[in-house]
């Protein structure tokens, strides 16, 4: 198993240098690529493109680029652009976002998200692989069938020989889909012991193309925060977890509070959506299980935190994106440190 680190997205808060010395101390600790998402703020493609050129092996990530946000063609432009400049490291990290962000902010219907999510990966991979392009599904046509355009393919080649597509999927069936198109999953909320679930739906896509879990990238984003008391440790994790579980998207339609329920958290879920929807917010954030951050996260000391990678691990991960919490960057920086070390620990007498 391989360390990542996942920016997340910049808030009005961050100070995107302290985003580069963590992303250079990743680099200088072995870790394999450095992740960043996009919501309705920072983009995740300028703050890869400026990490690339101030690195020179992480790999760098998109986690993920919305799909609603760019046509497919777009999208393999950037990817292509991307690897280019970052001489063959870049990975697209793609994902369909939810209601609010697609119809709120991108105007974009969210409807039949599956169907789009095919379709868009298919002319995605179709155009990296410089092929011309064309496309009869409903939702990006291309040609056009009504107008002067034609077909055309992409002017510039990418630096490697194929551009690593992943998908961010929660729901069963959008797992499934991961399996069958592309070449791994982008995670949340990970857990080692509900992860069988998943994976089996992961499996079942790449039976569908011939394929096994051979090469197939398992990447949970997972939030790290070390400390003497796992307890106290998952304190900064609640505002995350009540988020997800309590806002993001509407009362009928949450991907990630379904995925709690599924993990065996109804009760709880339905309490922090409740209160989060309600604006109770610290509320929701009390509501969260202590089990649930601590079955998703790595919290404790880096005895405990040896502990978990392994686990991590044996059910399946093949790299661990961490996303280092603390007050100050230098106890983000600290917390990379034990991570690589705890890894390294974990990892002996393998």
């Amino acid at each position: 198993m391989r360390l990542g680190l996942n920016l997340g997205y910049m808030v009005g808060s961050d100070d995107p240098q302290g985003q580069l010395q963590l992303t250079r101390h990743a680099e200088s600790l072995g870790f394999d690529v450095v992740w960043a998402a996009e919501a309705y703020g920072s983009d995740s493609p300028t703050v890869l493109a400026w990490l690339a050129g101030q690195t020179t092996r992480i790999a760098v990530g998109s986690a993920v680029m919305q799909i609603p946000a760019r046509t497919p063609a777009m999208t393999a432009m950037t990817a292509a652009s991307l690897d280019l400049l970052s001489q063959g490291r870049f990975r697209l990290g793609l994902g369909v976002s939810g209601p609010q962000v697609s119809e709120g902010w991108h105007g974009v219907r969210f409807d039949r998200p599956l169907a789009r999510t095919r379709e868009f990966i298919s002319i995605v991979t179709r155009a990296l692989s410089r092929t011309t392009v064309v496309s009869d599904g409903p939702h990006y046509p291309l040609p056009l069938p009504d107008g002067p355009g034609k077909a055309l393919k992409l002017t510039i080649a990418p630096a490697s020989d194929h551009i690593p597509i992943y998908l961010a999927a929660v729901g069963p069936k959008n797992l499934e889909l991961a399996g069958e198109l592309t070449d791994g999953w982008l995670a949340v909320f990970y857990s080692a012991e509900f992860a069988h679930e998943q994976l089996a739906r992961i499996e079942a896509g790449r039976a569908k193309v011939g394929q096994t879990m051979a090469g197939f990238d398992v990447v949970p984003t997972v939030p790290l925060v070390v400390g003497d008391d796992p307890v106290r440790c998952a304190d900064p994790v609640r505002a995350y977890a009540a988020l997800y579980l309590g806002g993001m998207g509407s009362r009928e339609q949450n991907f990630y509070n379904a995925l709690a329920v599924r993990m065996g958290y109804a009760d709880a879920a339905a309490r922090v959506q409740d209160l989060f929807l309600d604006r109770r917010h610290r509320e929701a954030m009390a509501a969260v299980p202590y089990e649930f951050i601590d079955a998703t996260s790595l919290l404790g000391n880096p005895a405990r935190i040896a502990d978990r990678l392994q686990s991590l691990a044996a059910s399946g991960v093949t790299t661990c994106a961490v996303a280092p919490y603390g007050d100050t960057v230098e106890q983000k920086l600290a917390a990379l440190t034990v991570a690589a070390e705890a890894l390294e620990r974990s990892q002996v007498g393998d």
